[in-house]
């Protein structure tokens, strides 16, 4: 996503006042889930002199309706419809309202990123439902599915055979059939294994036996019985269970330390001459 700037907000409505209300879980629900019509409800505002004005929000009826094919929803009963406002004055804090419009980003050209202020919340209000008939049906209906165990013991007149077993599994087949294809292992001829491990020894001071079968291709047996000539087993950490050249086969490059001290070593016996 394009990083913001200052001067990426759009303040075109700073001034413009806005409500924050707060509504009911189930209605929240139903606005979320996709399902909503174009019109959500409808709020009058009814001003009596001398009074606080009377706030009162009328659901769509398409949406009170029971929906328990909905899986977004967790209250699949039918809802209120009719609901109050309880609006408080919002003095002791400033809030505001912000939006985020973005591009498809699969677009060729996508739109940039577009933040905006959509104006400072001067009212607060809670959204709350009448307490009728149909309230009262929504509240024992939450009580019994927060009481409801989620797990239930059942009884079976015959047994579930919830898995099969099999004479067989693939992974074992394809297992077989690569053990198949690679075939027997051959043994080569002394020599030229032994040619191969020297080689490998130089690229590496330790081995483990399985990488030297992976590398040589030769049965174990074989392998170790070469082994044991030319090479000896570490039993001991930090290179236990690992094999390398005996001392009188080792030919290893000296690094540039050994070289600097065999250098001093030289100029030292060169001065006492």
């Amino acid at each position: 996503m394009k990083k913001l700037s200052d001067k990426d907000l759009d303040l075109s409505n700073a001034n413009r006042g806005v409500w924050l209300v707060k509504v009911p879980k189930y209605i929240a629900e139903r606005w979320e889930s996709g399902n909503t019509a174009k019109d959500v409800g409808k709020l009058k505002i009814k001003r009596v002199q001398g009074q606080k004005p009377q706030v009162s929000f009328s659901l769509e009826e398409s949406l009170t309706k029971a929906m328990p094919e909905n899986k977004e929803i967790e209250q699949k009963t039918s809802i209120p419809q009719d609901h109050t406002f309880m609006v408080s004055a919002n003095a002791n804090q400033t809030l505001a309202v912000f939006s985020c419009t973005t591009g498809e980003p699969t677009d060729d050209t996508p739109a940039p990123v577009k933040l905006s202020l959509e104006g400072k919340v001067v009212q607060r209000a809670e959204c709350r439902p009448i307490n009728d008939k149909n309230y009262m049906i929504l509240k024992q209906d939450a009580i019994r599915r927060a009481i409801k165990p989620k797990n239930t013991t059942i009884s079976i007149k015959a047994p579930v055979n919830a898995y099969k077993p099999i004479s067989n599994h693939a992974s074992n087949i394809a297992h077989e059939k690569a053990k198949k294809n690679e075939g027997k292992k051959s043994r080569d001829d002394k020599d030229q294994v032994m040619e191969m491990l020297f080689a490998l020894f130089e690229k590496h001071q330790y081995y483990k036996i399985n990488d030297l079968v992976k590398a040589t291709k030769q049965p174990v047996p074989y392998l170790k019985q070469i082994l044991n000539e030319i090479c000896d087993y570490n039993v001991k950490n930090p290179h236990r269970n690992m094999w390398e050249l005996k001392a009188e086969y080792r030919h290893y490059k000296k690094t540039e330390e050994e070289k600097a001290e065999e250098k001093e070593e030289k100029m030292d016996s060169d001065d006492s001459d």
